[in-house]
C-alpha cells in the first residue's frame, strides 16, 4: 500500500453517502452465472469446488493470487480498467481504500441476516457510512494473552487480570530474573498496537456522509502508547521487534515469558520456537478496569463484491455461504488454516480439540470464543498504509532515543490527516 495513491478526483464519495449514484448493483444476465473469485487463502479452492458441485446454476473460478499489497494493487489497476473479478479477499484496513477508490459495491440489499452471525466488532469492520456494507467477515484475529506456564509457576507469577497487574508483574520478573522479560514492545507491528488500542476503546477513524473524523490521537491511544512507553523506558520489558531472529530465539528459549498477540498465534509459536510445545497457556488480555471483558482484533480479512461484477446479488450469495455454512467454515478452518468470523463456525467441528501446540489446554477454541465475542468495534480508514508507515518511524525514533511515546502518535495523527487533505478526502474540524 505504500506505493499507492489515491485518486481523490475520481472518488464516487456517494457510496459512503449511501446515494445510488455510481452505477448498477443488480444482476444484469440471464441463464447460468459465471463469477470469478481472488483469493490468496491456501487451499480455498476446496471449499468453491464444494459450492460449484451444489450450484450447477452459479459457477465460480478462482484465481490464487498474492496477498497484502500485491493483490491490492492489482485490483485497483484491474478496477480501473473495468476488469476487476466479482469477488476479491480484502484485509479490512483496506476496505475503506477499496471503497473510495470506487472498487467495492454495497451489498447490504443483499447480505439478508449476516449480520446476526458475527460479533458486533466483526462486522463493524465491513461497513461505512452508517449502513452500507462493502464485504462479508470471512476470518477474524481476536487477541489474548499467551503466556510460557511452567516458567509463571517458576518464578511464582499469576497470570495478569488488568494491565497495571502486567506492569507489576514484569516489574517483579525483571527483579527475580534479570535476564527474563515479560514481553516485548514491537515498533515493526502496527496491527499489534491497533489491536490494543481497539481494546482500549480508541477510534482513529469516522465517517459521516461523505465527512471523514481522523482521531488517532484520542485519550484511549495515548493512554496505551504511554503505558507502554513507561514499560520500555524503565526496562521492565524489551523493546525488540517482533518476527525477527532474536525475537524467535527469545520465545524459544524462555527469555520472553509472555506474548499478547491474537488467535492465530498457536501456528507462529510452533514455528518459531518449536521447543516450547504444550509449555504455553491462552487466557484473556488483560483489562483496562477489573471486571472488564473485551479485546481487540489482530489481522482479519473479509469477502468484497466489486462494482465491475455484473451479478452482485448471486456473488454476495455465494460470499455469505463460504463464510457462514457449516460445511464451508469447517473445510476453512480444516483446509485453511483460518479462525473464522462466523459466530457458529467457532462451535464447528473443526474447532474442537485444541491447537496441537497446545495439547493441555483442552477449552481453547472454547476460551477463544468467548473472547472473540467482546471484540471491540473500530473504522479502519482510507490511509491506513499512512498511518501504519508513520508508527513503524515514530515509534522507532522513539525507542532510539529513549523518548516518550506520545510524541509518536501525534505524528500519527498528523501525517495521516495531511495526507487525507492532500488526496483531497473532506475532513472535520
Amino acid at each position: 500500500m505504500t506505493r499507492l495513491r489515491l485518486i481523490a478526483s475520481t472518488l464516487c464519495l456517494a457510496l459512503l453517502a449511501g446515494t445510488a449514484a455510481c452505477g448498477d448493483d443488480g444482476d444484469t444476465a440471464d441463464g447460468p452465472v459465471e463469477l470469478t473469485f481472488w483469493s490468496w487463502t491456501p487451499s480455498i479452492e476446496k471449499v468453491v469446488d464444494q459450492w460449484n458441485a451444489a450450484n450447477p446454476g452459479t459457477k465460480v473460478t478462482f484465481s490464487k493470487q498474492a496477498g497484502g499489497d500485491d493483490l491490492l494493487t492489482k485490483v485497483l489497476t484491474a478496477a480501473k480498467a473495468g476488469e476487476a473479478p466479482d469477488l476479491v479477499q480484502a484485509e479490512y484496513q483496506v476496505l475503506p481504500t477499496l471503497v473510495s477508490n470506487n472498487v467495492l459495491a454495497d451489498i447490504s440489499r443483499y447480505v439478508g441476516d449476516a449480520k446476526s452471525r458475527f460479533a458486533e466488532g466483526v462486522w463493524g469492520q465491513v461497513t461505512l457510512g452508517g449502513s452500507q456494507v462493502y464485504a462479508v467477515p470471512q476470518d477474524s484475529g481476536p487477541m489474548m494473552l499467551y503466556y510460557r506456564g511452567d516458567l509463571f509457576q517458576r518464578y511464582g507469577l499469576s497470570v495478569p487480570e488488568t494491565w497495571d497487574e502486567f506492569a507489576a508483574t514484569a516489574t517483579a520478573l525483571r527483579a527475580k530474573d534479570p535476564s527474563k522479560y515479560l514481553t516485548t514492545f514491537s515498533s515493526n507491528d502496527p496491527g499489534w498496537f491497533t489491536g490494543l488500542v481497539q481494546q482500549a476503546g480508541g477510534r482513529w477513524w469516522g465517517i459521516d456522509g461523505d465527512t471523514w473524523s481522523v482521531t488517532i490521537d484520542d485519550a484511549a491511544t495515548t493512554k496505551v502508547a504511554n503505558y507502554w512507553g513507561d514499560l520500555v523506558g524503565r526496562g521492565a520489558i524489551d523493546n525488540r521487534p517482533m518476527y525477527t531472529p532474536e525475537w524467535n530465539k527469545a520465545l524459544n528459549d524462555g527469555t520472553l515469558l509472555a506474548w499478547p498477540s491474537a488467535i492465530w498465534a498457536p501456528g507462529v509459536l510452533t514455528g518459531n520456537a518449536p521447543d516450547t510445545k504444550g509449555k504455553w497457556s491462552m487466557a484473556p488480555l488483560p483489562q483496562w478496569t477489573a471486571g472488564e471483558n473485551r479485546t481487540g482484533n489482530w489481522g482479519g480479512s473479509s469477502t468484497g463484491v466489486t462494482r465491475d461484477s455484473k451479478h452482485k446479488e448471486a456473488a454476495t450469495k455465494f460470499a455469505v455461504w463460504m463464510n457462514t455454512d457449516a460445511a464451508a467454515t469447517t473445510t476453512l478452518v480444516r483446509e485453511s488454516g483460518i479462525y473464522p468470523a462466523a459466530r457458529d463456525a467457532q462451535n464447528g467441528p473443526a474447532l474442537q480439540q485444541p491447537p496441537a501446540f497446545f495439547p493441555q489446554q483442552t477449552t481453547f477454541y472454547a476460551d477463544a470464543k468467548a473472547i472473540a465475542d467482546t471484540a471491540a468495534p473500530f473504522v479502519w480508514g482510507p490511509n491506513v498504509n499512512v498511518t501504519y508507515a508513520t508508527y513503524k518511524d515514530a515509534f522507532g525514533k522513539a525507542i532510539s532515543q529513549k523518548s516518550p511515546f506520545g510524541a509518536a502518535v501525534g505524528a500519527m495523527q498528523e501525517a495521516t490527516v495531511a495526507d487525507m487533505r492532500k488526496s483531497g478526502f473532506k475532513l472535520a474540524g
